[in-house]
This record gives structure tokens, sequence and C-alpha cells, in this order.
């Protein structure tokens, strides 16, 4: 007879912060540094770009020109915008207000998730819930529903039910936690918000500007940057560059 395997307390909470360690260990981010390295930026690759065929007019203010073909960042362009950026992100947090971290490209989620954890921000790191914005109050509501469920489950407020039903209620958990976790501790609509590609996570970017949201992020020469209140020129697909720019970005805020 197959039986239904009971799951312990708090155990999803458990295994979500094993796998933060993991994450934190592999990509060993400093978020002490403050001082911007031309120097760091270039051995990084944050100065290349896309193909010059794929680069948006838009973005030739920040271009120094191109290399085989390649669209080449001005890095004293990226040095000047990220200093804004980096003031902005800091004038929020002695404010107590918050930023919503944004990266689901598969470069950057994890990169943008342990930025986020770093310096206590909400995150979106999965897949963008349509309507995070433009439909808060439901996405508020489902956040503390999982939040809710978790605290009860933590302190044995489901062993009323049986084991079927626990295992359940653990699997909801478990998918509400991947989809919204990030979001848990976002009672309102964020300060700001931080996208690391806007081509990717495009909706995000939309619903940012209709509500009238300050949009940080990460502009790449294939984008247009003047819808972005703090545009920081770079690479937005190689993890050394995404890296790097998180670390200066986080550092700040972290303090």
């Amino acid at each position: 007879m197959s039986t239904v395997k009971e799951p312990s307390v708090g155990e999803d909470v458990k295994k979500e912060s094993e796998k933060n360690n993991v994450l934190e260990e592999r990509y060993k981010m400093d978020f002490s540094v403050s001082e911007i390295s031309l120097e760091k930026m270039l051995k990084n690759g944050v100065h290349f770009g896309h193909n010059k065929s794929c680069r948006d007019p838009r973005m030739n203010k920040f271009i120094f020109g191109t290399k085989r073909s390649i669209n080449i960042i001005d890095l004293q362009k990226t040095e000047e915008k990220l200093k804004e950026a980096m003031e902005f992100a800091k004038k929020l947090k002695e404010e107590k207000k918050q930023i919503l971290f944004v990266g689901t490209k598969k470069q950057a989620k994890a990169i943008v998730k342990i930025s986020a954890i770093a310096c206590e921000m909400p995150h979106v790191t999965e897949r963008w819930l349509g309507g995070t914005f433009t439909n808060f109050g439901v996405i508020r509501k489902r956040a503390q529903y999982l939040k809710d469920s978790q605290e009860q489950m933590a302190v044995g407020g489901f062993d009323k039910y049986t084991k079927l039903e626990k295992l359940k209620k653990t699997e909801e958990l478990e998918k509400l936690e991947k989809k919204m976790g990030g979001l848990k501790e976002m009672k309102t609509l964020p300060a700001a918000i931080f996208i690391s590609d806007i081509k990717t996570d495009e909706i995000a970017l939309k619903e940012a500007l209709n509500a009238k949201i300050p949009v940080i992020a990460i502009v790449d020469t294939n984008v247009n940057p003047n819808d972005i209140n703090y545009p920081i020129p770079a690479n937005d697909d190689a993890v050394s560059s995404v890296k790097t720019i998180m670390e200066y970005l986080v550092s700040p805020i972290v303090k």
C-alpha cells in the first residue's frame, strides 16, 4: 500500500534558505565595493554591446564606437549613470522605501535575487505576474495568504489536516513561493523598480511606466533608454557584467 509522506514543518522555507546559501556561495558577490573602477568594468565585459546591426539609435549617446562589428559602450558614461542610480537607491534606502528588483533572464536571475535579498528588498526572478502593479490589490492578497500560511505551518497550524490535505497545502505553498515569494514583504507599490533587461521584462517596464514608478535599469545597445529614469549603459547578457553592475548598485543600500 502506498503512503503519503507528511511534509515536515517549515520544510519549504528551509529548502529555500539552503538554495539561497548555495547561490551566494556560487556567485560570491561583494557588496562592500563603493568606488567604481573602470578597469574592473572593462575586465568583466561591461563595455561589450550587441552587434552594430542591432543598435538602437537612441543608445548612440552611450556608445563609444564599434570593434569587429560589436558596439562598444562608453564606460565613462556607464560610470556617470551608475553613480546617479546609486545615489537614488541610497536616498530611497534612507527614506525606508522599497525598490523592487526584477530579473527573469536566465543569466541574471540568481544575481538579481542575491542582490535583493542582501539589501532586504522585494524581487521577481521567475516570471513577472501580469497585474503586479496594475492589479496590485489581488497580488498583495495572494502574497499575504502565502506569508500567513507559511507562518501557520511553522507553528503547527496544519496539524489539524490529514496527511493528504497537508501535502496538498504544502504543494500549493511551494508553487506560490516560487511565483511570488519575493513579494511577501511588499505591502505597497514600491518607490522604484530595478530591471536587469528591459526587453526580457518588457511587461514589468510597461506596468511601471503606467503606474509612474521610477525605473532603474541596465540598458544594452539594442534598447530604447529614453523611458528609463536611471539608465545604466552596460552589457545585460554576460553574467560577469550584470554581477559587476549589481555589486555597485546595491553597495550603498546594504551599508
